[in-house]
């Protein structure tokens, strides 16, 4: 019998870009199926609601098959051991991301044994940070270039409301 991988793609997803979807695009070429687990950052304000996140990703991802998106509700490793995942993949960009996803990385394997998988994002979208695109929009720039169709009304809407 043929043993079926699940891994977790985790991320505040804050909004999502096409930077995250090339990650989970490559996961699940690696892996049969991929959660992408959108979670709440207690180190940051959210522009958007996690359910607006979970929303926006949902439909980012509905033309991939073997992918799911799912909200995180408390420690990465729980939500792991819930969805039946012993892999989490993190996509870096450069090796700031590294340094920050390392230790992560390790105290999961510690917790749980879960273990991480660092996958080298495209670097046509190294420039390509949730942060960034929310700066973007916030001045008034375009961002529409830069992540999944509706995603871009959505954070000009959040803005325009006055959140973060």
């Amino acid at each position: 019998m043929r043993r079926v991988s699940l891994a977790v793609c985790p991320g505040s997803y804050d909004p999502i870009t096409l930077g995250h979807l090339d990650v989970v695009r490559r996961a699940r070429g690696v892996f049969d199926e991929v959660v992408v687990g959108v979670a709440q950052n207690a180190g940051k304000s959210a522009l958007l609601a996690v359910a607006e996140r979970v929303d926006l990703a949902r439909a980012a991802v509905a033309d991939l098959d073997g992918v799911r998106v799912e909200p995180v509700p408390g420690l990465l490793v729980d939500f792991c051991r819930s969805v039946g995942a012993r892999a989490v993949v993190k996509g870096l960009r450069g090796g700031a991301d590294f340094d920050g996803e390392l230790p992560m990385a390790l105290m999961n394997r510690h917790l749980a044994g879960v273990e991480t998988f660092f996958l080298p994002g495209d670097p046509a979208l190294a420039h390509v940070a949730s942060s960034l695109v929310k700066d973007v929009a916030r001045y008034g720039g375009d961002i529409d270039d830069l992540v999944p169709e509706g995603v871009g009304d959505a954070v000009r809407a959040a803005l325009a409301r006055g959140r973060a």
